[in-house]
């Protein structure tokens, strides 16, 4: 099947190697990968902070960019959450309601497109630890997604996963929630970070690069033993070695 993939900033910017893993993924999953330099930002930041406006030019960029007739896939529930929830504010009864409606329809973050559309949970991968999931609140809230991305890391070889305490706690990122609450957020990365290493966890696996980035930094300020990492690169890890 024909997918088109986006990749939100967070991962362009700072964990690109992310997005490769994501193409690496979809082809294997049996997809033909559509990649359109021209795409942007979704609008969630400008979305978020009360800017809609400004959301709104963003988001018919999004909409010019992608086709209404294919999947579209992104590796990050956040992103998958503001189109398919926050495009209703944007675009209700505009002259973009239907195309945004069509689109809406396509759009999947990555373990659902995985898990119910390709029907492939197995990849091969091999990591070696215990980790935990984290269950961002786009994720788990918005997009309904919680047993999707256990499939998948259930059957990734030598990784042991366990279930956290108040597993489904916010991490405390929450875009300018980390900027104008600096002190809560904090708090927030800091009792979800120590909920894991009380299960002596060697990773956090997540679906949002925002929510790794978040604990990630409390981590390297306190130089912890344990590493954060993003679903598609715990799918795909260990397979130069099959």
């Amino acid at each position: 099947m024909n997918v088109e993939l986006f990749i939100p900033c967070f991962i362009d910017q700072i964990y690109p190697e992310t997005a490769f893993n994501t193409v690496k993924l979809l082809e294997k999953a049996g997809c033909i990968v559509d990649y359109n330099p021209e795409q942007t930002c979704c609008g969630q930041p400008a979305y978020n902070a009360g800017f809609w406006d400004e959301a709104k030019k963003t988001g018919s960029q999004f909409l010019n960019v992608f086709s209404e007739d294919k999947y579209i896939v992104a590796p990050s529930a956040s992103c998958v959450s503001m189109v398919k929830g926050g495009y209703d504010d944007l675009f209700t009864n505009s002259i973009e309601h239907n195309r945004c409606r069509n689109i809406q329809q396509n759009m999947y973050e990555l373990s659902d497109f995985l898990v119910n559309i390709a029907k492939k949970e197995y990849f091969g991968a091999e990591l070696i630890g215990t980790a935990v999931y984290h269950d961002s609140c786009s994720a788990l809230r918005e997009c309904h997604l919680r047993e999707e991305p256990r499939r998948l890391l259930n059957q990734v070889g030598g990784l042991s996963l366990v279930e956290m305490e108040d597993g489904e706690t916010c991490c405390g990122f929450g875009g300018t929630f980390a900027v104008k609450f600096e002190g809560i957020s904090v708090a927030m990365a800091e009792q979800k970070v120590k909920r894991a290493m009380d299960l002596q966890a060697d990773y956090i696996i997540s679906t949002d690069s925002s929510c790794l980035l978040q604990m990630q930094a409390y981590i390297d300020k306190h130089q912890l033993p344990i590493k954060t990492k993003h679903l598609a690169d715990v799918l795909t890890s260990g397979w130069a070695n099959i």
